[in-house]
């Protein structure tokens, strides 16, 4: 062996190797694996998510806890303290009906908190960019400078003009009856329906299997579904903790309705108990005997109005096929000869009540417990309509300019 040679070089050698491999910070070919993160998890908008993102609801929850205490609570003391003495002096069907509805409507009211009311997925930036590179060419402006999206776009819907309007948060123009949820911070669309006859109203009419142009590239998916289906969001609802929209509407309806069908049950068989106990103790001596039965007349009674109120106005908005927001502001009349009559009605009760209550429930569009890709683009960040765009212009103005 060479002095000085040999020997030390070795030692040096295995001194390198052993150092670069210990160290995970000189080591970039070598890659941890991490976890793959559902979309859930990275979700825009303001909600909570459970079960791995299997249930969804809205961030303010305190009046959906209300309302589940309120259920329980004067269910519980009805069949408690009320139904073993009817199940005796009248009959065993009480309690079995009144279990029933109670079970109906915890199941309708949990179906209609926990799930996507049909939130419409934000356009990513690439997207966002194709569509202001759309209205761009539909303006004739050939600079390469910014060009603010106008706020509307008007579409003919069975003979009626229908504005739709540009999100500025989500970045994509919504479809008819859709709105944006300022508590959930997202677009809703709504329930299935009419056929339309959908074009812009700046172009020719379109054939029965011609596909609308889409207005952006998020809408490609939206559009070529939504020119045979209606898009509606209703309200939100804070005493289910949620939007009431196109996929959960359904649900609401029959939980507010069967609410309401056990609210007078409950309320006319507390004072049925205590008529009875009043006949045979006196009727002070009755509230006493059952103090809970004072309880759940009082709540019931408080509530009932409202809620048989509520009520009968979905139903009327189902016969009519409108909306909450469509109703207060007017937007429609339901005579057919009248010029703002509904385009989205069928002209008859029964076809539109089972239209929103026995269609098909389209799929969530948001893919929430879908995995995130490496190359998946996320949403473009929201702005500030005013302070991005400043001034925007109607349809009528592109068309002419």
């Amino acid at each position: 062996m060479p002095p000085g040679g040999g020997g030390p070089m070795k030692d040096c050698e295995y001194s390198q190797i052993s150092t670069h491999s210990s160290s995970p910070m000189e080591s970039p070919h070598k890659k941890k694996k991490i976890a793959a993160r559902r979309k859930w998890e990275v979700f825009p908008g303001r909600n909570k998510f459970f079960c791995n993102g299997r249930i969804m609801m809205a961030r303010q929850t305190g009046v959906f806890y209300l309302t589940l205490v309120l259920i329980l609570v004067t269910s519980g003391l009805f069949f408690a303290f009320d139904c073993p003495y009817l199940a005796v002096k009248i009959t065993p069907a009480i309690p079995v009906v009144g279990g029933i509805l109670f079970f109906f409507v915890m199941g309708t009211l949990l179906r209609t908190s926990f799930s996507d009311p049909g939130v419409l997925p934000r356009a990513t930036p690439d997207e966002a960019a194709d569509l202001e590179r759309q209205i761009d060419i539909a303006n004739g402006t050939s600079s390469g400078g910014y060009r603010p999206p106008p706020r509307t776009k008007e579409v003919i819907i069975n003979g009626q003009t229908v504005k739709l309007k540009y999100c500025f948060t989500c970045k994509i123009f919504r479809p008819p009856r859709a709105s944006h949820c300022s508590l959930c911070d997202n677009c809703v669309d709504a329930l299935g329906g009419r056929n339309w006859d959908y074009f812009p109203s700046d172009q020719a009419e379109m054939q029965p299997n011609q596909s609308p142009e889409p207005l952006s590239g998020k809408c490609t998916i939206f559009w070529s579904a939504a020119a045979w289906t209606e898009e509606r969001f209703d309200h939100h609802c804070p005493w289910v903790g949620n939007c009431v929209g196109k996929r959960n509407y359904r649900f609401f309806y029959m939980f507010i309705l069967s609410l309401s069908f056990l609210t007078v049950f409950i309320f006319a068989f507390v004072i049925t108990h205590v008529i009875l106990r009043s006949q045979q103790t006196g009727f002070l001596n009755a509230l006493k005997d059952s103090p809970a039965s004072v309880l759940e007349a009082v709540v019931c009674f408080f509530s009932v109005w409202s809620i048989v109120g509520l009520s009968g106005f979905h139903t009327y908005l189902i016969s009519s096929n409108q909306t909450t927001n469509e109703d207060i502001k007017g937007s429609w009349s339901n005579k057919r000869g009248k010029e703002n009559y509904n385009p989205y009605s069928y002209g008859n009760i029964f076809t539109n009540c089972c239209v929103a209550l026995c269609g098909p429930i389209s799929p969530s569009l948001i893919d929430r417990r879908g995995y995130i890709q490496s190359d998946t683009p996320q949403p473009a960040a929201p702005s500030n309509g005013m302070a991005a765009y400043g001034a925007t212009q109607s349809q009528s103005d592109m068309s002419s300019s």
